[in-house]
């Protein structure tokens, strides 16, 4: 039996090994978190509770049909905070990196599939990327524990607790996990910019890319002084912090009548800033979204829809995607067949993914939003979209509908954040043979077009 299984995971394609890897991490999540000593005396988990937590945990979104503090035993929190590292992370990274410790040979089958996982366009330096990528986020999980934690003592009565909860924020904010144990997020540290800041380093540390943080590492450490940052990391961190600026002066603008009228200049600072990054991926609030306006609540939806860098640990259709529909636009417009940007010439086949990855994100986003429309028709339709877009973008802010999603709801929210989590091309990768390429063309033929 054990032997056909091997041969059958052997005729699957390398984005269809690591989704079965994602659906097998899922089962042992739903298992784990199921088990009795996870949950607090009294708490009867149903199944479908289970499967949203786990699917929601190893998608690092945050969405959750059940309170954690309330839910959730100490164990369980734990348990919680170590499938986080596998979704944040990557579930073959981290499954290399225990070859690694036991001594196995990384093959050139493990490091396609980690390729496929991070998101990389060859195999060279996958291992070495890897090792980095465990070292760097365990190491900034270690430091935001270190500093939440002594910080949290004004908060907590022992030191105990205040580590316990400085230790499970800065898992769920590095990994942007979305969860939290204070059972209102980030509400009861609203006025607190110590920790909002804290929070906001951890969520962009975690959602720029491990690439980018490589790469500043190496940075920093080189003597001859002629390191050159590679495009994707120019162009990932123009974007990302692009994003957040833009989408702090759009919530500031469009709530200063509203949710803004009568605060301080800081406290509203604070609350469009902490927003606007947290919709990269975080799914940490220090307010109740659903007190923004309508305009405000489609900007962050759009955010959402867009999400953090490729090979991070958020979804949506990642930030590079969404420089490059807008630079093939602008160089369209102006008739140049070719995008030039820093003295580098992107490439055609880039272009493309990029195209394709916008269009079938908007296809999967409408067709949920529609399906919940017909489902979900006691919640209106900007919740449903909001709902989408938060899973899409594995993000977890909600306008309190998790809960109430009826079994259909439940599972296409848990469908669109798994594909958020694995990403679009892997998804599209699914329909994948490893037939070889044919080697002829038809003549070909232009159509009108617009």
């Amino acid at each position: 039996m054990f032997k056909k299984v091997l041969k059958f995971l052997h005729t699957l394609t390398p984005a269809q090994l690591i989704v079965t890897f994602y659906f097998i991490a899922v089962s042992v999540a739903v298992a784990l978190i199921s088990l009795p000593i996870a949950h607090k005396p009294g708490v009867d988990l149903s199944f479908m509770d289970a499967l949203f937590t786990a699917a929601s945990a190893v998608s690092v979104t945050g969405l959750s049909t059940v309170s954690i503090a309330d839910t959730f035993s100490v164990q369980g929190v734990f348990i919680l905070a170590f499938v986080l590292q596998f979704g944040g992370i990557g579930i073959m990274t981290l499954g290399t990196f225990i070859y690694l410790v036991i001594g196995r040979k990384i093959g050139l089958r493990e490091r396609r599939l980690i390729q496929v996982d991070q998101n990389q366009s060859n195999l060279s330096g996958l291992v070495k990327l890897l090792k980095s990528i465990i070292v760097i986020i365990l190491l900034i999980e270690a430091i935001g524990t270190l500093i939440l934690g002594t910080y949290f003592k004004k908060y907590y009565p022992t030191w105990e607790e205040a580590f316990y909860q400085g230790f499970f924020a800065s898992v769920s904010a590095t990994t942007n996990g979305g969860f939290d144990i204070t059972g209102a997020s980030m509400i009861p540290f609203a006025n607190d910019y110590f920790v909002q800041f804290i929070t906001i380093i951890l969520i962009t540390l975690g959602a720029i890319g491990f690439p980018v943080l490589i790469e500043v590492k190496d940075f920093l450490s080189q003597k001859n002084g002629r390191f050159r940052f590679t495009l994707f990391t120019k162009l990932t961190t123009i974007t990302f912090l692009g994003l957040i600026v833009s989408g702090t002066l759009l919530i500031l603008i469009l709530e200063f009548n509203h949710f803004f009228a009568g605060r301080s200049w800081h406290e509203s600072f604070f609350y469009a800033l902490f927003q606007s990054v947290t919709t990269r991926s975080g799914g940490l609030a220090t307010m109740d979204v659903s007190e923004f306006t309508l305009p405000t609540l489609l900007v962050i939806c759009g955010l959402m829809f867009i999400g953090a860098s490729p090979s991070s640990v958020g979804g949506g259709i990642r930030t590079t995607t969404f420089a490059l529909n807008l630079l093939f636009l602008f160089h369209f417009a102006r008739g140049k067949k070719s995008i030039k940007i820093f003295k580098r010439e992107l490439h055609e086949d880039d272009i493309i993914k990029s195209l394709v990855v916008t269009m079938m994100a908007f296809i999967i986003c409408s067709v949920s939003i529609i399906i919940l429309s017909i489902t979900e028709h006691n919640h209106s339709l900007i919740e449903i979209v909001f709902e989408v877009c938060s899973a899409f973008g594995t993000v977890g802010l909600s306008m309190g509908i998790t809960p109430d999603l009826s079994i259909i709801g439940k599972c296409l929210i848990i469908l669109n954040m798994f594909i958020g989590r694995v990403g679009i091309l892997t998804f599209l990768f699914l329909l994948g043979t490893k037939g070889a390429e044919v080697n002829y063309h038809y003549p070909k033929e232009r159509v009108i077009i617009g």
